[in-house]
């Protein structure tokens, strides 16, 4: 006598129809976005209207005091720059808004039911407010590098100059030309500093990292919770005991007193750590069954998997060794750092302003093109470090 299966003939599981399975499209209500978005794109140009007509006034208010200074200036003279930058994301926020609005009327896409045309309206308003929030000091610097002097100290200040140059570049080139130290000497000592500290701390932090994360050894959890701690300390805190450090190793006034504290940096350590944590193991033990050693395992296994993390550190240590003055630790002025030269420029005085103005540009533009290449790498890590198989 043969046992009945424990639910009978009948199966227990329902099927499901194909049809409910389809995403269907949300019903959209075009005469409502139609309202909607003739109303938000009348109140940006109201706003930009405004700030049109005002800016107006005040500019010739301030001609009219060039000619006469008996001419009283408008009490909200000193705002317009909040002025042009309000006209700016006015202007901004209206083609972002047109844009969206015509693709929700023209070809809908397949949305969220828990969020409606609204949400994604609201969502694209506000990134489009940070964006600009966020990239205007960058727009700031350039366009303040590209003024002539004179522009510099107009009082209120423009956003874009009226009379593009590149004399601030040429003038900064030729006074850094005129010092008993080459320029080229501070860019080589800049970039030496950069080169070897990032590719030491890659290298530390990737092995230390590696060990922590895939092996259990007596101390490791009491060595990583130090590693966290040290996070909570900026260079301002360690610049004491750095430089008791090296000064006992008879490192100061050397570049190796910059480059072995960026070994030691905890950022990278904790990234990678994080980052491969979420390899799985089982990756690690087929390699050993095919015979591959620790160090061929970290270097053609683990090192091409975590890819994004080791870019992302090498962006940070970038942005750091690059900007780092070393005014401390160095003190020879033919090992002295780019950031250290031109900052001696930027004290110069008001002669030099627009100098000072060009030689900002050049210290932020290597970290920014670095980011910009390199993002989706950084997201890619911040979204996967903490992941565990």
């Amino acid at each position: 006598m043969s046992a009945k299966p424990k639910y009978g003939n009948k199966s227990i599981v329902e099927p499901i129809p194909v049809a409910a399975l389809i995403e269907t499209k949300a019903p959209v209500n075009r005469k409502r976005i139609l309202i909607v978005a003739l109303i938000v794109l009348a109140l940006l140009g109201g706003v930009i209207a405004f700030c049109t007509l005002r800016l107006s006034y005040v500019d010739a208010q301030l001609l009219a005091a060039e000619a006469d200074p008996n001419i009283e200036l408008p009490k909200d003279a000193p705002y317009a720059v909040f002025y042009r930058l309000g006209k700016i994301l006015g202007v901004a926020a209206a083609a972002v808004f047109a844009v969206i609005t015509v693709i929700r009327l023209i070809a809908p896409k397949r949305r969220k039911p828990n969020r409606s045309v609204w949400g994604d309206i609201g969502i694209y308003l506000m990134l489009v407010l940070v964006a600009a929030a966020m990239i205007f000091p960058v727009v700031f610097s350039i366009a303040s590098s590209l003024k002539p002097l004179d522009e510099l100290f107009r009082f209120p200040p423009r956003l874009f100059p009226q009379h593009v140059t590149l004399d601030n570049f040429s003038d900064l080139f030729v006074t850094m030309g005129q010092s008993w130290v080459p320029f080229s000497r501070y860019l080589v000592n800049t970039v030496l500093i950069t080169v070897i500290g990032t590719c030491g701390h890659l290298i530390i932090a990737s092995m230390a990292a590696f060990v922590l994360a895939k092996y259990d050894f007596p101390g490791a959890r009491l060595f990583f919770s130090i590693v966290v701690t040290a996070l909570m300390f900026t260079g301002y805190v360690t610049g004491i005991p750095n430089y008791i450090i090296m000064s006992r190793l008879k490192m100061i006034d050397t570049h190796w007193a910059v480059i072995l504290p960026a070994f030691a940096a905890p950022i990278g350590l904790f990234l990678m750590k994080q980052f491969m944590e979420s390899i799985p193991t089982a990756l690690i033990e087929a390699a050993h069954i095919d015979g591959a050693g620790e160090l061929r395992i970290f270097w053609t296994v683990i090192m091409p998997v975590v890819k994004p993390a080791w870019l992302t550190m090498t962006i940070f240590s970038v942005q750091t060794l690059w900007n780092a003055n070393a005014a401390t630790v160095v003190y020879s002025e033919a090992k002295k750092t780019l950031v250290y030269a031109l900052q001696q420029i930027q004290a110069g005085g008001v002669a030099r302003t627009g100098q000072a103005a060009a030689a900002t540009v050049i210290v932020m533009l290597v970290p920014i093109l670095l980011f910009i290449g390199f993002q989706g790498q950084i997201l890619e890590t911040m979204a996967s470090s903490g992941l565990k198989d």
